[in-house]
């Protein structure tokens, strides 16, 4: 499924994202960002279940299909710049704000911040279209919500 995505985006006159590909490229980035540091938590894989279940109104089991078909397409990307592009296609700023914050809560679940997991979330707010400002005062809004 992710394979049809990338070719739609690398195509030379690209298709439009669909819903379904927005789901699965935010999930497969919240996956992203919960390996960066090289400890892939349990609180990282709670977290995003519960982002997935609360963004698109999922129960439990849906969620977690949805994370475990993340977690291959993630492992199968070649990089992060497809996954901003599907969401960045398909989302309003505002929202891509939301997935500044979504990252922000996976990247804090395990109460440790990394320096790669800083650095993804500057490039990561970059290719969104996200400006400083908003990517700090999301992170802000995360860390004053105790994560």
């Amino acid at each position: 499924m992710f394979s049809d995505m990338f070719k739609r985006l690398s195509g030379a006159d690209p298709a439009p994202v669909t819903e379904t590909d927005a789901r699965l490229a935010l999930a497969a980035l919240l996956v992203r960002a919960a390996r960066t540091d090289g400890v892939y938590a349990p609180s990282e894989i709670d977290r995003i279940d519960r982002i997935l279940a609360a963004r698109y109104g999922l129960g439990p089991d849906a969620a977690a299909d949805l994370r475990a078909e993340a977690e291959q397409t993630e492992a199968d990307a070649p990089d992060t710049v497809r996954f901003t592009r599907a969401i960045k296609d398909a989302v309003p700023y505002d929202e891509r704000i939301k997935v500044i914050e979504a990252l922000w809560q996976v990247v804090l679940a395990d109460g440790d911040r990394a320096d790669p997991e800083n650095a993804l979330l500057r490039m990561t707010a970059s290719l969104l279209g996200v400006n400083d400002v908003d990517s700090a005062t999301a992170r802000q809004r995360v860390q004053a919500a105790g994560n």
